[in-house]
């Protein structure tokens, strides 16, 4: 089975999403911050452990106009080592725990793969949205759970895992593979009554730096499945490896590939960067406000 690409997309996107009884509208580009509670993230690691440095995080994502805060106690840069799962959910617990009592409306994420953290987190702290990296194909109960626990789940494109996805990852066309991933995978949600789901093709996982830009000159192509499109390309290596530089020198990198995201359709921009995100996606509507 192959897909298209629509130049001018015209499917009718699902434009919100319920959680804890509340409706979100997603009617403009949302900013996502990454709220990493890690030591060995590839760009943040080890600055947001204390309990003050996670709340002075939190609050500046909301201050910039952030609308989700994105929390994991996971490092998935590639090669990075496996956490223990009680390590992850007691850091997990312990950051949500702290957001939401200080920032009670704060839409929450909690950024993890494995569907027993996910559980103890939202049973014990309250509803967030669960960004799994791998699709729910490195826990097979994720999908159950994400049916019982009826939140709203961002299910990622993943090839390998954080310790083996750079190895030479190889598709014969990303886009088409990642199409059929989505494909299969959504329909197995749907059968469970899983209702609201966002995309993210995952940049970086699994995708040499050539699939990384394809995928990215084709994004487009996700509006087939009518659910909110997410991308994550904050100072990640597409953009340092190919310009010479690091991850400290990918602002402006960052930028440039944040606004082709939303040329492409995308409507969430998980980032690093909050203010500059935002920027971006003010000067990228008044742009299309103007558009005759």
């Amino acid at each position: 089975m192959l897909f298209t690409r629509k130049k001018e997309p015209f499917y009718a996107r699902k434009k919100t999403m319920t959680l804890d009884g509340r409706l979100i509208e997603i009617d403009h580009p949302m900013v996502m911050g990454i709220l990493n509670v890690t030591p060995d993230s590839f760009f943040d690691g080890g600055k947001y452990v204390s309990h003050k440095a996670i709340l002075k995080r939190a609050e500046k994502i909301l201050a910039e106009g952030g609308e989700i805060i994105d929390i994991g106690a996971y490092s998935t840069r590639p090669g990075a080592m496996d956490v223990p799962a009680p390590e992850e959910t007691s850091k997990l617990k312990s950051a949500v725990g702290l957001v939401r009592k200080e920032f009670p409306e704060a839409i929450i994420s909690i950024d993890t793969f494995r569907a027993s953290v996910a559980r103890e987190v939202i049973n014990e702290e309250g509803p967030c949205i669960i960004n799994d990296i791998s699709g729910g194909t490195m826990d097979d109960q994720m999908f159950k759970t994400i049916a019982e626990l009826g939140v709203p789940y961002i299910m990622m494109h993943i090839q390998g895992t954080p310790q083996t996805m750079q190895q030479n990852p190889h598709y014969d066309d990303v886009v088409q593979e990642i199409l059929m991933f989505f494909a299969e995978r959504v329909q197995q949600l749907k059968l469970l009554g899983v209702k609201d789901v966002i995309l993210d093709p995952g940049f970086g996982f699994g995708k040499s730096i050539d699939h990384n830009f394809d995928l990215m000159n084709r994004l487009d192509s996700f509006g087939l499945f009518q659910f909110p499109l997410l991308a994550g390309v904050s100072r990640k290596s597409m953009i340092w490896k190919f310009l010479g530089t690091s991850a400290e020198d990918s602002l402006n990198g960052t930028t440039v590939l944040n606004t082709v995201a939303l040329m492409g359709g995308a409507d969430i921009l998980r980032v690093h960067d909050v203010k500059e995100a935002v920027e971006t996606i003010k000067i990228y509507s008044k742009l299309k406000s103007v558009v005759k």
